[in-house]
């Protein structure tokens, strides 16, 4: 049966409505993860990615014992071709989503992340104490082949227990952001995603 990408939208409405979460297989196809992999951004990416912090801006603090990944702000003005198709699958979600959730989305931030082997981010909510503007977490895997026993997996933290999420290329998760708390475990390989939030206000992109 051919899995329509409406079906997909669906499908995660449905799970994020009941669960708070969802994970979509194949939101990106193998194509289009191939042709972001082979953009520049991510062929030099840790030297041109910042080292992600910890907190909003002024607050914002490197902390390495707490999370490892590497990071680089999508400007839509100037993203390439690739990364503008994701970002077009992306507000087809937050409209969907809007119109069936009744969330009052407006808008989206979004970064390429990388996460160098041995690396990972422990356990933490992604709303802010003093921003609660951030309501839907979006990651879109662009890991080619991953297996289990490399490590990796994001590890969402329910009532009824832990899920572990291998982060397999063109996988997507989307949770909420006030709700579940989660954590990335280290890897033995380089692990890549693009990393969004879909907001209740329009972006502040100040920080790019």
């Amino acid at each position: 049966m051919n899995v329509t990408f409406p079906d997909k939208l669906n499908q995660l409405a449905d799970e994020v409505a009941e669960k708070g979460y969802a994970v979509i297989d194949d939101f990106l196809l193998p194509q289009e993860v191939e042709a972001i992999l082979q953009h520049d951004d991510f062929k030099s990416s840790l030297l041109q990615f910042k080292k992600a912090g910890i907190g909003q801006r002024g607050e914002k603090q490197i902390n390495a014992e707490i999370r490892g990944d590497y990071i680089h702000w999508i400007d839509r003005t100037t993203a390439h071709a690739p990364l503008l198709a994701y970002l077009s699958k992306l507000n087809e979600l937050m409209v969907f989503v809007n119109r069936s959730l009744y969330l009052s989305l407006k808008d989206y931030e979004v970064h390429l992340t990388v996460y160098p082997p041995g690396t990972y981010y422990k356990r933490h909510l992604d709303q802010f104490k003093k921003d609660d503007h951030r309501k839907l977490s979006v990651i879109c895997y662009l890991n080619k082949n991953w297996k289990e026993n490399e490590g990796g997996q994001l590890r969402i933290y329910r009532t009824q227990g832990a899920i572990d999420v291998l982060p397999q290329a063109g996988r997507l998760v989307c949770f909420r952001s006030d709700l579940l708390e989660h954590e990335v475990l280290a890897a033995t390989r380089e692990r890549m995603s693009i990393t969004g939030w879909i907001l209740d206000q329009h972006a502040d992109l100040r920080h790019l």
